[in-house]
């Protein structure tokens, strides 16, 4: 089960349908080195090896720390691995997020990922909004494209977009994928404490119409009345998790969809990475909703 990138690009990325989001594998608050490192360094191994060739990451993961762990363990890189990355964001030593956002700010961060990733050129970078700090989306993006445009990066992504700003951004030039908070029990936009994140819900139609992979983040996220109750009834139908639903439920809903499920744990990795041999009925996608 593959999906493609850019499928209209000179240079396309056909990738496993199940990804693997590497946020969890540091330390509390998404912040510093995991609590178990060893464990850390396997849980991306074992992704590998389990067929996994899509891998989430950022600089501001940690910080540092993310990218570190997945050229450690896996450097030199299988020449069917994806590494996506996101630029747009830091994090201050309070462990709070702000934009990272100015030209300069990109391209340095867009460097640091290049050097710690021990790579030539990044395959997918998302350029993430987390408030617009002042600059405008459109000199934001402009700055991506131009380092497409140097090489540094191959294809280019947005990240936390709202449906006008995914409109304007395809004015400007090709959107790759889309990585927004999206889930069965969280389809729209949300506060988490650091800014609207923006839902998946109305986005959705416009990354099909496009061919754009939608990229879900914090898709276990439960904010709709009964969605528990729910996905707990079909898990319990198909003698499976009720993360291994929620994961199912978004390689049903849409052949667009790239889930990404993260955890520092090896069983839940391999319990996640099981999802994909659910078969959920047409009855159980309409029950869910």
């Amino acid at each position: 089960m593959t999906i493609t990138i850019a499928q209209h690009s000179a240079q396309p990325l056909t990738v496993s349908r199940l990804g693997y989001g590497t946020m969890r594998l540091t330390g509390p608050e998404i912040w510093g080195e995991p609590a178990d490192r060893p464990q850390a360094l396997e849980v991306l191994k074992t992704a590998i090896a389990s067929g996994v060739t899509f891998l989430d990451t950022a600089d501001y993961y940690g910080e540092d720390i993310t990218n570190r762990l997945i050229a450690e363990a896996l450097h030199p890189y299988p020449a069917n691995l994806v590494i996506c990355t996101k630029v747009g964001a830091t994090r201050r030593p309070d462990k709070s997020w702000i934009p990272f956002n100015t030209p300069e700010n990109l391209r340095t961060s867009i460097d640091n990922n290049l050097r710690t990733l021990k790579q030539e050129q990044i395959q997918l970078v998302h350029l993430r909004l987390i408030g617009q700090g002042g600059v405008p989306m459109e000199e934001q993006l402009g700055a991506m494209f131009a380092m497409q445009q140097e090489g540094k990066i191959l294809h280019v992504g947005l990240s936390n977009v709202s449906r006008a700003e995914l409109e304007a951004g395809l004015k400007m030039g090709g959107i790759a994928t889309v990585e927004n908070m999206y889930g069965h029990g969280q389809r729209t936009t949300i506060n988490l404490g650091h800014g609207d994140s923006q839902g998946g819900e109305e986005v959705l139609n416009l990354c099909e119409q496009h061919g754009i992979p939608l990229i879900p983040y914090f898709s276990l996220v439960n904010s709709l009345p009964k969605a528990d109750n729910q996905i707990a009834e079909i898990a319990k139908k198909h003698n499976a998790t009720e993360a291994q639903i929620n994961i199912a439920w978004l390689l049903h809903k849409s052949p667009w969809i790239l889930p990404i499920p993260g955890t520092s744990s090896l069983a839940h990795l391999k319990e996640n990475l099981k999802a994909a041999e659910i078969q959920l009925s047409a009855e159980d996608m309409a029950y869910l909703g």
